[in-house]
């Protein structure tokens, strides 16, 4: 056996083992199946883990837009108009939110946590200074207290109406940015203060929420079920609320948007537990995208989240009373919020009913702007990339005894919304890039040896075929020479006639030309020359 023959053998072979177990792996999965499992277990909040440091010190820079709507015609809406408000902002504050108290229950299947959040202005990427920028808005402390006496006695609340008429207290108030903000001193409220001292003195959208938390939270660790990593088992000790009309309504379910569990997929719909919307949310796959060279899929809010219970049956639990429903596109929450009649929105009303937008001239709501959204890392469930996005709007609307409110037309009006934003670092978001490439190649490694088997087929083939051209050329070689040394030896052959007469010269044979006989045997000759 030649040597190219033996090197055709060895690539068949190796070619065939390289096909047959790499399809088998293939098929069988199972480097997916092994990078998978090696997933669940270690992205879990346990101190082993190498994503807990990252949930207790998040290392990207989160950041709160502050966005009010300032209102131009006080005087037209009071006399039953339409108002009119403009945009102005945004008033950014660098949030700082690690996680404190952290301590292990249940074998380290949970763990318990505060979550303070301080704030920090940054001027250069605010639209000014809120000690200095000056608005007017609705005077909040003022609508909470027509709330609160609208089911007292006609005759009380028109002498309250006059008790603050001799104050000065208007329907809107003129205040710095700061002020509405992180609290001032309410004139209003001082009053009531002295009558109640359990009722603050200050007011602010803000106020009491710099260096606070919002609750205290035991999550599950995963350690258990990866599908629970990162979800809330309690919240301020309960399972569920209670502000709601239906137990679904009432239910905490998911995470606090923080963390999620690994190997999502686009068809499952995430929850979310938002305190600040007294209620769990839910969000559903929107499209894939990519953020610092990072494939993502991003996650939203559908349009049933706040959809009226007309069009969506199941969110009539969020209706209090039962059946004193909202339309589509607001909640009210001042359920959980003691006071003001506080509805959320998303900013300048966007997915409403048009009802609400077109109540008040100077919105335009727009999804670029507008949506709330998370883009998640789908092998690891991090988030790369969060924008949370929601308004706040008061109920304003006549009350009777209040010579004020007679002309007002009742309308949901948008005081502020707020855009909290979040993006990975580069550093973290190289490291998550190396992370994938290493689980890529891993995950990938029987597609590589399928791809080897297959160039090596390919190889085999242009061996084979060299080969069997190599032997036609030799054949038509040897045909060749065959061929000429043939015709070389007939050209030098000479032929003696063999005959059974005697030669008889005679006249007829001198005048006839010779005839030969018969042929019974050839012998070679020297050519004779002419």
């Amino acid at each position: 056996m030649t040597r190219r023959s033996c090197a055709i053998y060895a690539t068949g072979i190796v070619c065939a083992h390289l096909l047959i177990v790499g399809i088998a792996l293939v098929v069988a999965q199972v480097f997916q199946t092994m990078i998978h499992s090696r997933l669940k277990k270690e992205i879990t909040l346990t101190e082993k883990s190498q994503v807990f440091e990252s949930w207790k010190n998040p290392p990207p820079p989160v950041y709160m837009e502050y966005y009010f709507f300032n209102v131009t015609n006080p005087e037209v809406f009071l006399a039953g108009g339409k108002a009119a408000v403009k945009q102005i902002g945004p008033y950014t504050y660098r949030e700082y939110r690690p996680r404190e108290n952290v301590t292990f229950l249940e074998n380290g299947t949970k763990l318990y946590a505060l979550n303070p959040k301080t704030f920090v202005f940054v001027p250069e990427k605010s639209a000014g200074d809120p000690e200095v920028d000056i608005i007017r808005t609705v005077n909040i402390p003022f609508v909470a207290v027509l709330n609160e006496l609208s089911s007292y006695p006609f005759l009380l609340r028109t002498l309250v109406s006059v008790y603050m008429n001799s104050l000065g207290i208007e329907m809107f108030m003129t205040r710095t940015v700061h002020e509405v903000l992180w609290g001032f001193k309410d004139p209003l409220l001082s009053k009531i203060h002295n009558m109640k001292p359990e009722v603050d003195e200050y007011f602010g959208l803000m106020w009491k929420k710099n260096g606070t938390h919002e609750g205290e939270f035991v999550f599950h660790t995963g350690e258990e079920n990866y599908l629970d990593y990162g979800k809330i088992d309690t919240w301020n000790g309960l399972r569920e609320m209670s502000w709601w009309s239906s137990n679904q309504s009432n239910m905490i379910n998911g995470t606090d948007g923080a963390v999620f569990h690994p190997l999502i997929n686009r068809n499952e719909l995430l929850y979310i537990f938002a305190a600040d919307l007294c209620r769990s949310i839910h969000l559903a796959y929107v499209k894939d995208v990519e953020v610092k060279g990072i494939q993502a899929y991003r996650f939203a809010p559908p349009s049933d989240v706040l959809m009226s219970p007309k069009d969506n049956p199941t969110n009539a639990g969020f209706c209090v009373p039962a059946g004193d429903c909202l339309g589509t596109g607001v909640l009210k929450v001042s359920v959980c919020r003691e006071g003001a009649p506080i509805v959320v929105s998303f900013p300048h009303f966007y997915q409403a009913d048009p009802v609400y937008i077109n109540a008040v001239d100077g919105l335009s709501p727009n999804k670029e702007e507008h949506e709330t959204y998370l883009d998640l890392q789908p092998t690891t469930g991090v988030p790369i990339r969060a924008c949370k996005r929601a308004q706040l709007n008061i109920i304003l609307k006549r009350v009777p005894g209040f010579p004020k409110t007679r002309y007002i037309n009742e309308t949901i009006f948008p005081i502020m919304f707020v855009n909290e934003t979040a993006t990975i670092d580069d550093d973290s978001a190289a490291q998550m890039r190396t992370l994938l490439l290493i689980v890529t190649l891993v995950s990938n490694f029987p597609v590589l040896i399928v791809g080897m088997g297959i160039i090596l087929l390919l190889v085999l083939v242009v061996l084979f075929c060299r080969n069997r051209q190599k032997k036609n050329e030799v054949k038509r070689i040897d045909f060749t020479e065959a061929f000429h040394s043939f015709a070389t030896a007939k050209d030098d052959t000479a032929y003696t006639q063999v005959s059974d007469k005697p030669d008889e010269p005679s006249e007829t044979a001198a005048n006839q030309p010779m005839r030969n006989g018969s042929y019974i045997a050839m012998s070679p000759v020297e050519a004779q020359k002419c």
